[in-house]
């Protein structure tokens, strides 16, 4: 079970150590507040959210720059800090991504300048590269045309990477939506090794073989869709209305979305999670002080497995790839 320390004085998460020690870095918050899908609720319930967010204890955003969030995320964090809900904004664990459309050695690091002066800071605490596919350089956005992927440089856009570390704009880097082959790629010429790799995680999409790699190779793992997430073809979210976990909720008096985040808490995986209701944003962070049993670990290990995400989810339906979808999709084979 995890063990992990604190992650923030006034944070009521604690937090995973993730990278090299002595790597310039710090603990990641174990639940932070992702905001793919916020900036569809209007500029201000999104930042109304963010503030909550960080008034009952979040430390951790996650943004990217194909999310259109970067802007406001920086514009409330330095709005907490002005108004005491934190120290500084320097308190915030602040994650963002290069998006597919600037994965290009030489667009990596004008991609952070460019995150860095949306978010109005001089860093972040860790950089991702959001997916390992190269696509015609245009600006972020999605679904992207078949026709515009392009073959992935990764040793020489993982350079840019470690670029943007070195020259302190990004505390720690890492990658996100990496199977272990592409990672396995990676850490074969990486001279800084990824300190995270963000994947969908949750007990319908367990990662198994991914999480022992990781777990080998000392790369923290982060959970996006905790919760299940959204599919475009269902209404069904086999996270929230699985019957394994429900079942476990009721006994237990807890909600469903509980369950799962305990879950991937003693998964010794961080997570980032999704809501503008201020009960919601609590209830998500109060998962620390009780613990499932064996039984419970058991039986949510044997819940059938789902995958929400694919390549697929972020092109168009239309078009053909130059490229082997194969190789820049994020199912582990």
């Amino acid at each position: 079970m995890a063990s992990p320390g604190s992650s923030g004085r006034c944070s009521r998460t604690p937090g995973f150590p993730a990278g090299p020690l002595g790597g310039g870095g710090r603990a990641v918050p174990a639940v932070g507040l992702g905001t793919a899908s916020l900036r569809s609720v209007g500029e201000e319930s999104f930042r109304g959210a963010l503030l909550a967010a960080l008034e009952v204890g979040y430390r951790h955003i996650d943004t990217a720059s194909v999310y259109g969030s970067e802007r406001v995320v920086g514009e409330a964090v330095a709005g907490a800090a002005r108004r005491g809900v934190i120290a500084s904004p320097e308190e915030v664990f602040v994650t963002t991504k290069v998006w597919c459309t600037q994965c290009h050695p030489d667009l990596v690091l004008p991609s952070l300048r460019e995150s860095l002066q949306n978010l109005q800071m001089e860093y972040v605490d860790m950089y991702l590269v959001h997916w390992p596919m190269s696509v015609k350089p245009t600006k972020p956005h999605y679904p992207m045309k078949r026709e515009d992927i392009m073959p992935m440089d990764l040793r020489g856009v993982w350079q840019a990477m470690e670029e943007c570390h070195q020259l302190g704009l990004a505390k720690m880097i890492g990658v996100s939506n990496f199977t272990t082959k592409k990672l396995q790629e990676l850490l074969a010429f990486a001279k800084i090794p990824p300190a995270v790799n963000q994947v969908e995680l949750n007990p319908v999409w367990q990662q198994k073989k991914l999480m022992e790699f990781c777990k080998a190779k000392g790369i923290h793992v982060t959970a996006y869709f905790p919760l299940g997430g959204r599919h475009s073809t269902s209404t069904v979210n086999p996270v929230l209305d699985s019957d394994v976990l429900k079942e476990i909720a009721a006994a237990k008096g807890k909600s469903v979305a509980q369950i799962s985040l305990r879950w991937i808490y003693e998964q010794g995986v961080s997570m980032v999670t999704t809501s503008t209701k201020r009960e919601r944003l609590k209830e998500n962070i109060d998962i620390f002080d009780w613990q499932l049993s064996d039984e419970d670990r058991l039986n949510i290990s044997q819940i059938p497995q789902h995958k929400t995400v694919s390549v697929l989810s972020i092109l168009c339906p239309d078009g053909v790839s130059s490229v082997e979808l194969s190789e820049v999709d994020v199912v582990e084979v």
